[in-house]
């Protein structure tokens, strides 16, 4: 799935729900302009971002990341291959750093979101921590990852891991000038 298949599936919940741009930023506390925005698909937008317009929209997560719900478990093989969702670390008109691979795809009334995330360097633009209801753990499968949690920062390598609450300020970035890749569950009350 990539990002305009987000953005569609944003778009055709607000037309079934009958939600206009001016409610939906109401209720998930964007801007209009940011809204209309990701609508159009001209922003990459976060998974706090995400997070947000889906609660805004009354559906999980999960709902805007896959299309089909599976009562019983969700195998991934290597086999399965994966299209990577790309996000950005915060509502940006730039190309994404974070590429998102589901794990979970498709498992009806989670309330938790497995992902492997590829992590490029860091954009060279003012960073914006990011806030959401719900709860964060990371692993780091390669390379080293930055987080930012509140007024502090971790530096953690291959091995390492961080499980943290989401609504405090965070955001997940390159440790240096190198990829890395994290396992990361998201869990989210709604």
């Amino acid at each position: 799935m990539n990002k305009s298949q987000v953005n569609e599936k944003i778009n055709r919940l607000c037309a079934d729900k009958n939600i206009s741009v001016a409610e939906l930023s109401a209720r998930s506390g964007f801007t209009e302009s940011q809204i209309d925005s990701i609508l159009k698909s001209e922003t990459v937008p976060s998974l706090a971002v995400l997070l947000k317009i889906s609660r805004a929209l009354g559906v999980r997560l999960g709902t805007l990341l896959d299309d089909s719900d599976t009562l019983g478990p969700i195998v991934n093989t290597l086999a399965d291959n994966q299209q990577a969702v790309s996000f950005s670390s915060q509502l940006s008109k730039t190309n994404s750093h974070l590429d998102f691979y589901t794990l979970a795809a498709g498992k009806a009334n989670r309330h938790m979101e497995p992902f492997v995330i590829d992590i490029q360097p860091s954009l060279k633009e003012e960073p914006i921590l990011s806030t959401h209801e719900g709860e964060e753990f990371i692993y780091v499968l390669e390379g080293v990852v930055k987080i930012t949690y509140g007024k502090n920062s971790y530096s953690l390598s291959q091995g390492e891991s961080i499980y943290y609450d989401s609504i405090v300020p965070h955001l997940v970035a390159s440790g240096n000038e190198a990829a890395a890749k994290i396992l990361a569950v998201v869990y989210s009350p709604f």
